[in-house]
């Protein structure tokens, strides 16, 4: 990848890199190739530290081991090994680690909305690293190289055509990805049911003043007998521990990215009081929010 304008997230200041679609081949809404030591959103932020883009990365490894940041989480990925990073998550790469085999990118509204829904493309409560069998790792291969034959292929085609014919393959890609991610977790997960849905949207919604398990339950019209036992069940916490990890992690976001004031960073998360945002970090993470802004940087 070269050099891209950055983009701005308005109140937050954390800054995104775009999807680089004039390096694309013939300006199409993705890219997929090989691996390479050029992997570079933007000149100014080396991937070597914490930064965000809004869209899709998906990187099929054939060497490892790859220790790769996602939000926070550190991921060891291997020969045979998938990790999928979606719009709007922070990570980083590894200083030093075997970055060898294909990295798919895609441009958010590339595909049709039906396909997104299908493939869960939004789906941030699936883990981004996927470990294929090998007669699922046969069958995503196969479908990523016929992606890549058909991106690289320029001259049978006109544009419209070419694009359409590239939707139809991402999408062959994807869905399989999709079953993939979906499959790793156990049946309660996919048993959870609209609860736990709903749940989630709203806590994404709602996390930056709504941190009352009771209010969504209300919102949601359950019990929260009810709502506690579809989380449970989804993720294996209660909701009010979700709740706390997902502003906890916006808060990471804006300490990593932004030099917001602690005490800012408390009120964009629900904190009005800086010192009770810096409790609640600490017995979150076990340090102060001023301490984790310096490991980052």
């Amino acid at each position: 990848m070269a050099d891209r304008t950055v983009q701005g997230d308005g109140v937050d200041g954390i800054r995104t890199f775009p999807f680089p679609v004039d390096l694309s081949v013939r300006g199409v809404g993705m890219q997929v190739g090989p691996m390479g030591d050029a992997r570079t959103w933007h000149a100014e932020v080396p991937l070597e530290r914490m930064h965000r883009i809004d869209f899709h990365v998906v990187m099929l490894f054939d060497g490892g081991p790859v220790h790769h940041m996602i939000d926070f989480t550190e991921y060891e990925a291997g020969p045979g090994d998938l990790l999928w990073v979606r719009p709007g998550q922070s990570h980083r790469f590894a200083p030093t680690g075997e970055y060898r085999g294909t990295v798919l990118t895609m441009q958010p509204g590339f595909l049709p909305r039906s396909t997104v829904e299908a493939a869960g493309l939004y789906r941030y409560d699936l883990p981004p690293l996927l470990h294929p069998d090998e007669p699922q790792l046969t069958a995503l291969r196969a479908a990523l190289d016929q992606l890549r034959r058909e991106y690289e292929d320029t001259t049978t085609l006109p544009l419209s055509l070419h694009t359409a014919v590239l939707r139809h393959s991402l999408s062959a890609f994807l869905l399989r990805l999709a079953h993939l991610a979906a499959s790793s977790h156990d049946t309660a997960h996919r048993e959870a049911g609209s609860t736990f849905t709903l749940f989630r949207d709203a806590v994404e919604r709602g996390f930056a003043t709504n941190h009352s398990v009771s209010a969504y339950a209300d919102r949601l019209g359950c019990s929260r007998r009810t709502l506690v036992r579809a989380v449970r069940a989804a993720t294996g916490e209660t909701p009010k521990s979700f709740i706390d990890k997902r502003v906890i992690l916006e808060a990471k976001r804006l300490l990593a990215h932004t030099d917001l004031p602690v005490g800012r960073v408390g009120v964009a998360v629900g904190f009005p009081d800086a010192a009770n945002f810096s409790k609640f970090f600490h017995q979150h993470t076990d340090q102060t929010p001023a301490a984790f802004r310096a490991e980052m940087r």
